[in-house]
């Protein structure tokens, strides 16, 4: 298989553009980055970010199901 079509395919799969699930991706791991930090900060201090990390969670969750 080319390395365009490698590239491509799976967008294509979810009806996307190369661009549009590259911005999708790269947005939900930088959620997902915030929502582990949530997550290693309540494990140090549990007081703080008591349901952050599993709010953000659901809120992706949904987000792949809208999609």
């Amino acid at each position: 298989m080319a390395m365009m079509s490698l590239m491509t395919a799976h967008p294509q799969a979810v009806g996307e553009t190369y661009g549009q699930h590259f911005r999708f991706a790269i947005g939900f791991a930088g959620a997902l980055s915030l929502a582990a930090g949530a997550a290693a900060i309540h494990a140090v201090l549990p007081f703080l970010f008591q349901h952050t990390a599993s709010a953000m969670l659901r809120g992706l969750c949904q987000r792949i199901e809208k999609r």
